[in-house]
C-alpha cells in the first residue's frame, strides 16, 4: 500500500510537469489514470505524503503533535486553510495509533467542517471516526479520513465553494509537508528527504490560488500564503536526484512551520 501510495504522488508531480510543458512520455499509462482525482485538484492528501515519505525504522508520529487550536474562527478562508491542516493531524494521530487522539481531531473536524456549512454526510462521519477509534481499525480509519475530506470538498462544490476547495487543500499539503520535514529532521535519512523535491506541485498550488475569486484572493491571509510559496519553491527546488542536505531540509521545515503558524493564528476576524 505505500509503494502504490508512493506512485501516486509521483505520479500526480509528473502530470503537474507535463501541464507546464516537461515531457509527459516517462509517465506511465497505469500511474497516469490512478493520479486522476474527482475533484479536479491533484494536491496529494496528506495521507500519500506520509505513506511516500517511506522512513526506515519506526517514525515518531506522536513526537508531530501540535497544541489543540482555536476552533472560533470566522474568517472563511481561515477556517478551509485550517480544516485542511486539520485532517492531516488526523492521518498523523491514525499513524501514531493513538485512538483518544484520533477522535479529538476527528470533533475538531466536524466542528470547523459545520462552520463552513457542509452537509450533513460530513456532519455524520464523526460518529464513524469515533467507531473505527474505539475498535482501533487504523486501515479503515485512514480510508475514512479520506472519504472525509473528499465528502467537505463534495459539498463545497455543490454549494459553488471552489475557492474553499483550493484552501482545504493548500492547509493540508502545507501541514503535511511540515511533518513530512520534521520527520527528516528526527532521524535523517537521503533517501526519504528527496520526496521534498515539489517545485512544479507548489508552482500548480500557486496556479490554484491565482484562480480564485479576486474577493477572496485579497484576504490578507491568503496573500500571504501565495507570497510565502514562492519562497518554499525555490526551497523544495534541488537538483533531480539530489538529496536535500539537512540544513535544507531545516529551511523547508522552518518555512512551511511559519505558514502553518500564520494560518493558526488568531488575529483575523470577518
Amino acid at each position: 500500500m505505500i509503494r502504490l501510495a508512493r506512485l501516486s504522488l509521483i505520479a500526480v508531480v509528473e502530470i503537474i510537469s507535463a501541464a507546464s510543458g516537461a515531457d509527459p512520455a516517462r509517465l506511465p499509462a497505469d500511474q497516469l489514470a490512478r493520479a486522476v482525482r474527482s475533484d479536479s485538484i491533484s494536491i496529494p492528501t496528506p495521507g500519500e505524503l506520509f505513506a511516500a515519505l517511506e522512513k526506515p525504522g519506526k517514525i515518531n508520529w506522536s513526537g508531530q503533535y501540535r497544541a489543540p487550536m482555536p476552533m472560533t474562527y470566522r474568517n472563511r478562508a481561515q477556517i478551509a486553510l485550517n480544516l485542511g491542516g486539520l485532517i492531516a493531524d488526523g492521518f498523523i494521530a491514525v499513524e501514531a495509533k493513538d485512538s483518544q487522539q484520533v477522535k479529538n481531531i476527528g470533533s475538531d473536524i466536524i466542528k470547523l467542517a459545520k462552520a463552513l456549512g457542509v452537509s450533513e454526510h460530513v456532519l455524520s462521519r464523526g460518529n464513524s471516526i469515533n467507531e473505527f477509534a474505539e475498535h482501533n481499525e487504523w486501515d479503515t480509519l485512514q480510508e475514512e479520513l479520506e472519504a472525509t475530506q473528499n465528502e467537505v470538498k463534495s459539498s463545497m462544490q455543490s454549494h459553488s465553494d471552489q475557492d474553499l476547495i483550493i484552501l482545504v487543500s493548500l492547509g493540508g499539503w502545507i501541514r503535511g509537508t511540515q511533518v513530512v520535514s520534521g520527520a527528516i529532521l528526527e532521524s535523517y535519512d537521503a533517501g526519504s528527504a528527496k520526496v521534498l523535491r515539489q517545485p512544479a506541485l507548489v508552482g500548480f498550488m500557486q496556479s490554484k490560488i491565482d484562480e480564485i475569486s479576486p474577493e477572496l484572493r485579497n484576504e490578507p491571509l491568503v496573500k500571504d500564503v501565495s507570497q510565502q510559496l514562492t519562497g518554499i519553491q525555490k526551497l523544495v527546488s534541488f537538483p533531480v536526484g539530489k538529496a536535500p542536505s539537512v540544513d535544507e531540509v531545516r529551511k523547508v521545515n522552518e518555512a512551511v512551520g511559519k505558514v502553518m503558524e500564520e494560518i493558526e493564528s488568531k488575529t483575523i476576524a470577518k
